[in-house]
């Protein structure tokens, strides 16, 4: 179980990560997760960092060693980490890698209420998903590919998961599309019927609760 937090906003463990090389402002904090891609790896929402900084601050993972002024631009105040925030880092840091916990996925959301659309819309769906993932996939491909010939892989390995994830994700859409279309899905017959006879919802839910859909067979 995920342990609760000072601060439990991903973007904070961004910014611990970001301080280790060095003491920077918050602007210079945002670019350099901005172009190491942080913002995709860990759904930063910039509008937040300030708060978050605050709040590390707060709690001492942070501190403030000064400040600057470039020009006529407001001043600028320095963070660091301190020895807590590289703990606090190390510890959050531990916890992602060796403990699996439940992601909200916006697709599973989707799924979870299919039955809303008929099955012949949702193969044409799924085959539009499906072009986007493969032209996603082979995109991240050439990112890494491009990245790996001035880093080394240690610095690419979020980018390799993430391809194996869509790869995963690309062959199991396919699957389902394939059983869709092949017509060889569980009750894809009266699923078609509840659209094609626009059978309203609360009569749906009765006739699944009295055994209209198939039971799965059990071979224990």
């Amino acid at each position: 179980m995920a342990k609760k937090r000072k601060v439990g906003n991903l973007l904070a463990l961004a910014v611990l990560a970001t301080l280790i090389e060095r003491p920077m402002h918050r602007y210079e904090i945002a670019a350099q997760m901005r172009e190491r891609g942080k913002d995709r790896d860990m759904d930063v929402k910039w509008g937040s960092l300030y708060t978050v900084v605050q709040n590390l601050e707060k709690h001492r993972f942070v501190e403030v060693v000064g400040s600057e002024r470039d020009g006529s631009r407001p001043e600028r105040t320095i963070y660091r980490l301190t020895d807590a925030g590289r703990a606090e880092a190390e510890d959050w840091l531990r916890e992602l890698l060796s403990t699996p916990e439940p992601e909200h996925h916006r697709f599973v959301a989707g799924l979870s209420i299919v039955a809303m659309l008929p099955p012949d819309e949702v193969i044409t769906l799924l085959d539009e998903r499906t072009r986007l993932l493969a032209a996603e996939i082979d995109a991240r491909r050439r990112e890494i590919e491009e990245q790996s010939r001035f880093l080394p892989r240690l610095f690419l390995i979020e980018a390799e998961f993430g391809v194996a994830m869509l790869e995963a994700e690309a062959e199991w859409v396919a699957a389902l599309r394939s059983e869709l279309a092949a017509g060889t899905f569980p009750d894809i017959d009266f699923w078609r019927r509840t659209h094609a006879e626009n059978i309203p919802p609360a009569e749906v839910a009765a006739l699944v609760e009295g055994g209209a859909f198939t039971q799965p067979t059990d071979n224990s």
